[in-house]
């Protein structure tokens, strides 16, 4: 049930933009310190745990979740399990302690630059669920996510492998930044109708599904767009690669374009997903080391 609760098909959305900023702090300085890059995925898996784990617990005390609401019991294990919902609180506590004592390794080797953006990061973690007003129930979930996590991620994992920082991590990040933000997005256009009876005012409630699909298409082009352009600019001998990574997105983008995404398909909407997530992330880190290990090794 702990496992059910970290829900690690979601952990694409921590590991892939740990993954981007290590390729990237690769490409620019020419070497990776394994034992650091590591520790870092660690952290962050932890994290994400612990978010999804909070979001439950919050979703099932305010009565958000219910049997009727989940057609996957294991996406309500709260509602599903004869669980105290304390134990899952103090689970995700635990998850954000461990979090930051492997952060005491990342202090040492590069100072106090990633503690700072690491705490911010837990500050969103319980804003985002608790509070009179947490940013969930709020149309901040689609920016909130994709900045801290998309963002703010890879810019202290970047310090971490490379001990320095640079603006440019940020940058690198763009597309991460909306691909973690269109997680958010799938999941609560699909939930439009849920979220309006728990009174939730998420950013597709506002919009309306039409209008929600309309910018969740754009996104997904300027997703692309912004691959092709970083790499172009930064990574140029990477490239090459970019139609291989169309080709390979081809199928699963159109599958998740033309899903009506509504609550029936929100399984399938959320599995499409994480996968384009994860088949564009992989290939953008394959750009970056393209291109940035032929410039190193001038």
């Amino acid at each position: 049930m702990a496992l059910e609760l970290a829900a690690p098909h979601t952990w694409v959305a921590a590991v892939m933009p740990t993954l981007v900023a290590l390729c990237a702090a690769a490409a620019m300085t020419g070497r990776l310190p394994l034992i650091a890059s590591f520790v870092c995925l660690l952290i962050v898996i932890l994290m994400q745990s612990a978010v999804n784990t909070i979001n439950d617990y919050y979703d099932y005390v305010k009565g958000a979740d219910s049997a009727e609401d989940n057609v996957d019991p294991t996406d309500a294990v709260l509602v599903y399990n004869n669980v105290n919902p304390s134990a899952a609180l103090g689970l995700a506590i635990g998850e954000i302690v461990a979090a930051f004592l492997l952060g005491v390794y990342i202090i040492v080797i590069c100072g106090w630059i990633p503690l700072i953006i690491a705490l911010v990061g837990a500050a969103f973690v319980f804003l985002y669920s608790a509070g009179k007003t947490p940013i969930s129930y709020l149309p901040l979930g689609e920016i909130t996510s994709g900045v801290v996590m998309g963002g703010l991620i890879p810019l202290a994992v970047y310090i971490a492998a490379t001990g320095t920082f640079s603006w440019l991590a940020l940058l690198f990040a763009i597309p991460e930044i909306i691909g973690v933000g269109l997680i958010m997005m799938t999941n609560n256009t699909c939930d439009i109708e849920r979220d309006v009876a728990a009174t939730r005012h998420t950013l597709p409630t506002l919009l309306g599904r039409a209008r929600a699909r309309a910018l969740y298409h754009a996104l997904v082009v300027i997703w692309l767009i912004a691959i092709t352009l970083i790499t172009g600019v930064f990574f140029t001998q990477g490239l090459f690669i970019v139609p291989f990574m169309l080709l390979a997105a081809f199928a699963p983008l159109r599958a998740l374009l033309k899903n009506p995404l509504n609550q029936a398909a929100r399984i399938q909407a959320m599995g499409q997903i994480c996968s384009v997530n994860v088949i564009l992330g992989a290939f953008y880190c394959a750009c970056i080391l393209a291109g940035g290990f032929i410039v190193t090794t001038i």
